[in-house]
């Protein structure tokens, strides 16, 4: 049996216990593999000053500056070093790590660029390495674009680009390759974000929303709503004083003690936009299956649901930037909130619904008078702009 370190987290030593073979096949790979480097580096944050100007978006002097004094400072590692057009990354060591890529792309709009609990920088590191973690894979290298309003000032592109490197860190990726453009003024609205995002998926991971099953349960990792309102109260248009924070965070350790708990496990996405109520109607949808919900086991806390009953917002369709959720075979479900709850990420879990075989493609919600009503997907945005 592997030994465990004394001291080791729970979460963790439930990875290790599980997955040796894998730990083992792997050691040779993930010592060849380069995330972004310690992040309380404070050596990567030039002093800033003045504006950002079309010049550097032209690709002469101006623009060779701001790639080297903010970008390349920041994200510096083996495979952006070479400042090629692309990166190019060793194919054995993604062989070692598992049996197929997962690749998905994201843009980030968010307005306010900063908010309680995050930025757009950490937002755009999270949410991709969020998409990859909802497949089973191990998250490794991003990619990314940004498109920069003239007169931006360089200070917050510092601090935006500062906060990636840190969200990076965190999460054990590298930023290997980028681009920059820069529009009129007017053109953009500060800033805009684009990623992309390549992990490994491991033997035997299967997990898609298609697999959803009747007789599953369906659990989530904690408080719902939190990044909407959490956006609301940063724009400050309803004059409302709340004092609620993002839960922008990465998953993808969570989501390995998940599948180390329960290898089976049939389907998750992250609650991103449309909130948990896009999520299930999308499980519902793909497997031709129902889902029942329990309105009394809904983790809400109580300064969300009081900011949706005042504002007339349901929870359920609320923006989450570090909630998931899951449907998991019913024999398997206690061991895997029992997983989740023993994870950073996951203390406040709870199973929150089933899978039923009808009706068919629908999701009821049972409230807690009794009740049942349907929660169908959104028509319209009641939050543009939230991620």
């Amino acid at each position: 049996m592997p030994q465990i370190l004394a001291g080791t987290p729970r979460w963790l030593a439930t990875v290790r216990l599980a997955l040796p073979a894998l730990a083992t096949v792997c050691n040779r790979c993930l010592e060849s593999f380069s995330p972004m480097t310690d992040s309380t580096d404070q050596s990567a944050r030039p002093t800033p000053g003045g504006t950002v100007t079309l010049a550097h978006g032209s690709g002469g002097k101006a623009m060779r500056n701001l790639i080297e004094t903010v970008f390349v400072r920041n994200f510096e590692n083996p495979l952006l070093a070479p400042l090629e057009d692309q990166a190019r990354i060793p194919l054995e060591e993604l062989r070692c790590l598992g049996d197929r890529l997962a690749f998905t792309t994201d843009s980030f709009v968010v307005d306010p660029l900063f908010f309680p609990g995050g930025d757009i920088g950490s937002l755009a590191v999270y949410g991709t390495v969020n998409d990859l973690a909802m497949s089973g894979a191990r998250p490794l290298y991003l990619s990314c674009g940004f498109i920069i309003e003239e007169g931006l000032e360089l200070e917050i592109l510092h601090q935006v680009v500062h906060s990636m490197r840190k969200a990076a860190h965190r999460a054990g990726v590298a930023i290997v390759t980028g681009d920059t453009k820069v529009v009129n003024r007017g053109s953009a609205d500060k800033l805009f974000v684009n990623t992309a995002g390549i992990g490994v998926i491991p033997p035997g991971a299967q997990v898609a929303a298609r697999h959803t099953r009747p007789g599953d349960v369906i659990l989530t990792n904690g408080s719902l709503g939190n990044h909407g309102a959490a956006i609301l109260g940063a724009r400050g248009d309803l004059g409302l004083e709340v004092n609620i924070k993002s839960d922008c965070a990465p998953l993808h350790d969570l989501v390995e003690v998940m599948i180390a708990a329960c290898p089976d496990l049939h389907a998750m996405r992250d609650a991103t936009r449309g909130g948990v109520a896009a999520v299930l109607n999308e499980f519902a949808e793909a497997a031709s299956v129902g889902i029942r919900l329990d309105e009394s086991m809904l983790p809400i806390d109580e300064e969300i649901r009081g900011v949706c009953e005042l504002l007339g917002l349901d929870p359920l369709y609320l923006a989450n930037e570090g909630k998931l959720v899951a449907a998991v075979p019913k024999p398997q479900g206690a061991a895997v909130l029992a997983a989740m709850r023993a994870h950073p990420a996951g203390r406040g879990a709870a199973i929150i619904g089933e899978v039923l075989e009808h009706p068919q493609g629908l999701v009821i919600l049972k409230s807690a008078f009794g009740g049942e009503r349907i929660i169908d997907r959104l028509v319209g945005e009641p939050l543009p702009r939230i991620c």
